[in-house]
């Protein structure tokens, strides 16, 4: 058996630093960042952000956002079943099927748009407001796993965690 290659990105550890480098941008990642979490439950932020860096293919997104899920109280179990949540409907609600099938029609929009039936389904469980700050957190960890695999980001290397 052959042992697995990094991945072209993984080999540059030097690329840029978007927070050092454009901070006004990064700020402005920032701020959007919270206010579209704004009213939205932090255990389905988490399981929407989750689902957006399997897709995206952001093992440091992916990483960080499966540590935050877990000290808010999220189980291994469920956190085990994001990726596969459509064969797993006894361990998620209605309204969080909703939201990951938003996620990932929004994720891979290329693919095929946005569905009016994934759509209607949101919007079923969301009222508009919700439904709004739930399509913008998708929309932001879009932006961070963008800025996480460009600047390749090792998982593990969670910047927010003090030293």
């Amino acid at each position: 058996m052959t042992t697995p290659q990094p991945t072209e990105h993984a080999a540059h550890p030097t690329r840029i630093n978007l927070a050092r480098t454009a901070p006004k941008v990064f700020k402005a990642v920032l701020g959007l960042d919270a206010a579209a979490r704004e009213g939205i439950d932090p255990t389905l932020v988490e399981l929407v952000q989750i689902r957006s860096s399997q897709l995206n293919g952001c093992a440091y997104c992916l990483h960080m956002h499966t540590a935050d899920a877990r000290k808010a109280g999220e189980s291994d179990e469920r956190l085990a079943l994001v990726a596969l949540w459509r064969e797993a409907p006894n361990f998620f609600d209605a309204r969080e099927r909703a939201a990951l099938a938003l996620t990932e029609a929004v994720t891979l929009v290329a693919t095929g748009g946005v569905p009016q039936d994934v759509y209607e389904q949101a919007a079923a469980h969301f009222p508009e407001p919700e439904l709004a700050q739930l399509i913008a957190v998708i929309l932001t960890i879009n932006t961070w796993n963008r800025i996480a695999i460009t600047s390749a980001k090792l998982p593990g290397t969670d910047e927010r965690v003090q030293h």
